[in-house]
């Protein structure tokens, strides 16, 4: 059995190997892994306003307390009453921000997929091997290897979307079986040719009785990154090799 007093210990040991070469690895992996996102929207008596002029003025001449709901009103009736000939140009602007939208997320997906994947494998497998190695920055290209990039890239999409099935079934089953794959990435850091089933089926295996101790391991970590909020935001980036090192030691500990 492991505790997380051991693994916190064993993970600042092995922070002392080389804490900035860690640090490094770990914003790489946050990149890999990471995405952003951000949203415009145009209300309803917006788009009234911009056909027909002259109803602002009428709709700022009436009481203040009024405007909200009649400004809603006159919008929903200035919507179904936009004249033919404004469609045309509303559905080519839809149309361009829908497929400006998909280019940008299937760009996304493919570098989370084509190097993400491997990169966020070759971190992990630095700090299953930091103690051993040194801390070898060459880690980081082990998924780009002939033979290793392909199995790599199979086995953490399976991971994705099996998860994501579990999602879709409910959110609670999504949580669980995302504790249930965490390993996977290791497991294909140690054995990329493995494959993508017998990986999932390892991780599950090694995480079973263990998967409310591991959440109970992550809520140990709110206090630290409470901690780098205070630090403008950027404390939190100290917090990662930290939390990386103590989940490779848990993946040490658990492949025994």
């Amino acid at each position: 059995m492991w505790n997380r007093c051991d693994l916190k210990q064993t993970a600042k040991q092995w922070l002392k190997v080389s804490y900035w070469k860690a640090f490094l690895v770990s914003i790489l992996i946050v990149i890999a892994g990471g995405g952003s996102g951000g949203n415009g929207l145009i209300s309803l008596p917006e788009i009234a306003f911009r056909i027909h002029p002259d109803r602002e003025l009428k709709y700022l001449s009436q009481p203040v307390a009024y405007r909200p709901f009649s400004g809603f009103r006159d919008g929903i009736r200035e919507w179904f009453s936009i004249q033919p000939e404004h469609f045309g140009g509303l559905l080519v602007v839809i149309l361009f921000v829908f497929i400006f939208v998909m280019l940008i997320l299937l760009v996304a997906a493919a570098l989370r997929i084509f190097i993400g994947y491997p990169l966020e494998v070759g971190g992990r497998r630095f700090y299953i091997q930091m103690d051993e190695n040194g801390a070898n920055m060459d880690d980081l290209g082990y998924s780009f290897v002939k033979g290793h990039y392909l199995a790599v890239v199979r086995g953490m999409l399976w991971k994705d979307f099996i998860n994501l099935l579990w999602y879709f079934l409910f959110i609670i089953p999504g949580i669980v079986k995302s504790y249930a794959y965490r390993m996977v990435p290791y497991i294909l850091a140690d054995h990329p040719g493995i494959g993508a089933r017998q990986a999932l089926a390892m991780s599950s295996q090694m995480t079973k009785g263990h998967k409310f101790k591991m959440w109970v391991l992550d809520l140990s970590f709110i206090g630290w990154y409470l901690l780098g909020l205070l630090a403008l935001f950027i404390g939190v980036f100290f917090v990662r090799p930290y939390m990386d090192a103590v989940y490779a030691a848990l993946y040490r500990h658990l492949r025994q």
